[in-house]
C-alpha cells in the first residue's frame, strides 16, 4: 500500500429488539475499490452487532493500513478510543468493578487494531451520510435474509 492511500471504513450494526436477530455491515473503500461484507445473527443485540462489524472489517484487510473507521455507535469509537486500556489494566472490569459487557468481542477486536493505523469517527446515524446509509441498509438487508423477509 502506497504512504499515502487510506481505505475509507463504514460500519454499522442493527438489531430487531434488543436483544433480538440482528444484522452487521461493513464497506471498505481505497480509491475507486470497494467491498461490501454483511451478516446477521439469530439472538444478539445492537452493541454486539456494531462491534462485529468493525471486527468483520479489519478481518478482511490484507495487510496492515492506514484507515479511517466512520461507525454511528459512539459505544464502538469511546470503547476503542478511550475505555479499553482502562478496561484491560482492570482485569476486564469496568470502573465500577463490573464485568465488561462484550469482552469476548472487544477482546479480538483489541487484537485487530494491532499494526494498522486507524483514526475512528462517529457520524450520526440516519443523517444521509452515504456510507453510512449504505450499511445501515446492508445489515437491515442481512436481518431480512435472515427471517425470510422479502
Amino acid at each position: 500500500m502506497n504512504p499515502g492511500e487510506v481505505v475509507d471504513i463504514y460500519t454499522d450494526g442493527a438489531c430487531r429488539g434488543n436483544p433480538g436477530p440482528g444484522g452487521w455491515a461493513a464497506l471498505l473503500l481505497k480509491g475507486s475499490a470497494e467491498r461490501e461484507l454483511s451478516g446477521a445473527v439469530g439472538e444478539t443485540t445492537n452493541n454486539r452487532m456494531e462491534l462485529q462489524a468493525v471486527i468483520e472489517a479489519l478481518q478482511a484487510l490484507k495487510r496492515a493500513v492506514r484507515a479511517r473507521i466512520y461507525t454511528d455507535s459512539q459505544y464502538v469509537r469511546l470503547g476503542i478510543t478511550e475505555w479499553l486500556s482502562g478496561w484491560k489494566a482492570r482485569g476486564w472490569k469496568t470502573s465500577d468493578r463490573k464485568p465488561v459487557k462484550n469482552q469476548d468481542l472487544w477482546m479480538q477486536l483489541d487484537t485487530l487494531v494491532v499494526g494498522h493505523e486507524l483514526e475512528w469517527h462517529w457520524v450520526k446515524g440516519h443523517s444521509g451520510v452515504p456510507g453510512n446509509e449504505r450499511v445501515d441498509a446492508l445489515a437491515n438487508a442481512a436481518i431480512d435474509a435472515l427471517l425470510g423477509v422479502k
